[in-house]
């Protein structure tokens, strides 16, 4: 029944193994530890599919094992459970003669736990309950005579009914109120009489009616209509001021002098998020518990008492003791763990994936005092963000782009999202970056849709050449703009773009887009669109860090929509997350947790301001530091 049941340490030395079936299974086992053991992602339910083949697993965190149990998938084995924890209690008891060397074979006591759990599991099932013979129905008893209606029986069946209805008729109330009793049809009369007086009106009742009606028509025709006047509403004069599509004098004069301390901050690789620790941290009120106790009582009277810890591990104060770890003693505080994850924005299948994880890593370890504990909780917590967070592949930008501009044609970046989250807004912050870094950068003006779209790139445009003006032996600007107008296939004019930068030797093409629901099927078609058409090297999410659960809904339609509605066989989807309005939600992280642990893709980016300059790189410590508070 067990193809392959095999003891291995979390780094991947082999204790054990029992091979049934003589396959090479290292490859199932390989990509069982890389899957879901390094990245957690699977822990809950310790099960593993591969092709054909299952692997049922069990995680020793005491002594850092793994045992695993391969077979066929298509059969259901249901002592699998029983039988890995009776393995591991057998082996725990010769795991230190075989960590000091000694030659034992653990064959013996496999196969008496395996025979143990198997007669269990019989005794258990159920035999299935036998089906009945044909003679043993009713339906065999049935004769012909048994089937034909006797006409007596349903004469009487009918007088019976007959009588019960009338005795019914009987016993119901009289419709009609005390006195000599009223027809049907005398009622309907009545109720005719009483609705035409209702809808007939008075003669008095129809001259006030006209007199209201000719006093309201004299009134509106002295009065006459007036156009509604709003505040600030302007006039057609306005139009002109108001008018961006063009430059003003002004504008150029005026934009010279704008943020020149900016030119120079950004070269080389984006900077890390600065990790935001408190005076007093959650380890050290923990860790200095005895200290603050002391404190306190030598405080005067009137002093205002300290407050106390309200950080994650403030939650497993209560455990303490030398023992091991159970899931039962974990549970309280593990709930405690999860609504205070859900509180800094994580969603909550996320945060109760995240609880599950640092359960997993704790439970079966001997923990000694509260300072144990404390560390443990921080450091499973680490380690199962720093999965999370880690990307599945490296984006280096800037490596990218030279590579590209060496082949001779320019590096494309494709920026979607739903609406007002700041795609053209971070889209300069990442141009300023670009030409900080010398790349002439070609923006493509592909949000033909909303208003003010173009102008606001035009804008961002000019601003960016008044801080990056080009040199003398340069005959064009850093950045320039693409734009077609409105109401314009964005595709197309994305292909365009992409044809001139190639023909004029641009470095890096930024396309912008319009904002989109993740429900609305026909414009994200049409983004699958300009995607398959284009091809770029990098497509960029844009999601707002206010935001908790609706982060992976956005992410996941979004995904699916981009794999859906292309034609080709591996389509190209979100490639990286840009993460906006970071500098306006305090310690609240989780929407960039959900992100990258619902698509695997790195956050390449987090907007933390309104200037060119505020652009940083995610911090897994800084994340961390936050989710403690």
């Amino acid at each position: 029944m067990l193809d392959f049941v095999v003891v291995f340490t979390k780094g991947g030395v082999v204790l054990w193994n029992s091979n049934e079936s003589g396959q090479n299974y290292s490859s199932c086992i390989n990509s069982l530890i890389r899957g879901v053991i390094l990245e957690e992602r699977n822990t809950e339910s310790k099960y593993f599919e591969e092709d054909h083949l299952a692997v049922q697993f069990k995680l020793d965190n005491e002594l850092d094992l793994v045992y695993a149990a391969v077979f066929q998938k298509v059969i259901k084995l249901n002592y699998l459970d029983n039988f890995l924890t009776e393995m591991q209690l057998a082996f725990k008891e010769k795991f230190s003669e075989i960590a000091l060397g000694n030659d034992y074979d653990f064959e013996q006591e496999f196969r008496s736990v395996l025979s143990a759990a198997e007669e269990a599991s019989a005794k258990q099932g159920k035999a299935p309950k036998a089906m009945r013979s044909y003679n043993e129905s009713q339906k065999s008893k049935k004769t012909v005579a048994s089937m034909i209606e006797d006409p007596k029986k349903s004469s009487s069946s009918a007088t019976t009914a007959a009588s019960e209805k009338r005795v019914n008729i009987q016993e119901s109330p009289p419709s009609s109120t005390a006195g000599s009793p009223r027809s049907n049809e005398d009622i309907i009369q009545e109720n005719r009489r009483k609705l035409r007086e209702k809808l007939t009106p008075t003669k008095k009742a129809a001259q006030e009616s006209r007199a209201s009606k000719a006093q309201q028509s004299t009134q509106s025709e002295k009065a006459g209509k007036k156009p509604r006047v709003w505040d600030l509403g302007g006039n057609s004069k306005d139009a002109v001021l108001l008018d961006r599509s063009k430059d003003a004098p002004e504008d150029q004069v005026q934009v010279p002098s704008i943020h020149n301390e900016l030119v120079g901050t950004m070269q080389g690789q984006i900077p890390d998020l600065d990790e935001q620790s408190d005076s007093a941290s959650d380890e050290s009120d923990v860790d200095d518990y005895e200290e603050q106790q002391q404190q306190r009582r030598q405080a005067a009277p009137t002093q205002r008492k300290p407050k106390s810890s309200s950080g994650l591990l403030s939650y497993f104060k209560g455990i303490v003791g030398a023992k091991t770890m159970t899931r039962q003693e974990l549970q309280p505080a593990l709930e405690k763990m999860r609504d205070h994850l859900i509180s800094k924005n994580v969603a909550s299948e996320i945060a109760a994936k995240l609880c599950d994880s640092v359960a997993t890593s704790l439970e079966g370890k001997q923990l000694g005092t509260f300072d144990s504990i404390a560390s443990q909780v921080r450091d499973a917590l680490t380690q199962s963000l720093v999965r999370i967070l880690s990307p599945k592949r490296r984006i280096d930008i800037i490596r990218d782009a030279l590579e590209s501009k060496r082949n001779g044609r320019p590096y494309t970046i494709i920026f979607c999202g739903v609406n007002g989250v700041g795609k053209s807004t971070n889209l300069a912050k990442i141009c300023f970056w670009l030409i900080e870094n010398d790349f002439n950068v070609l923006i493509a003006a592909c949000d033909t849709f909303r208003a003010g779209a173009v102008e606001q790139l035009r804008t961002h445009t000019r601003h960016l050449n008044a801080l990056h003006p080009p040199a003398k032996h340069q005959n064009r600007q850093m950045v320039q703009l693409y734009e077609k107008g409105y109401g314009k296939d964005a595709a197309g004019i994305a292909m365009e773009a992409i044809k001139f930068a190639h023909d004029t030797k641009v470095d890096v093409v930024l396309v912008d887009t319009a904002g989109r629901m993740q429900d609305n099927e026909p414009l994200m078609r049409s983004l699958s669109k300009l995607i398959k058409v284009n091809n770029p090297d990098l497509v960029l999410f844009v999601g707002e860090a206010l935001v908790g659960n609706e982060a992976v809904d956005q992410l996941v339609k979004f995904n699916q929509s981009l794999a859906d509605y292309s034609s080709h066989e591996n389509p190209h989807i979100i490639d990286g997350i840009v993460l906006t309005k970071f500098d306006t939600i305090d310690d609240k992280v989780g929407a960039a947790i959900s992100m990258t642990y619902i698509t695997g893709q790195p956050i390449v980016f987090v907007g933390t301001g309104q200037t060119y300059a505020d652009l940083k790189a995610i911090n897994v410590n800084a994340v961390v530091s936050s989710l403690m508070k």
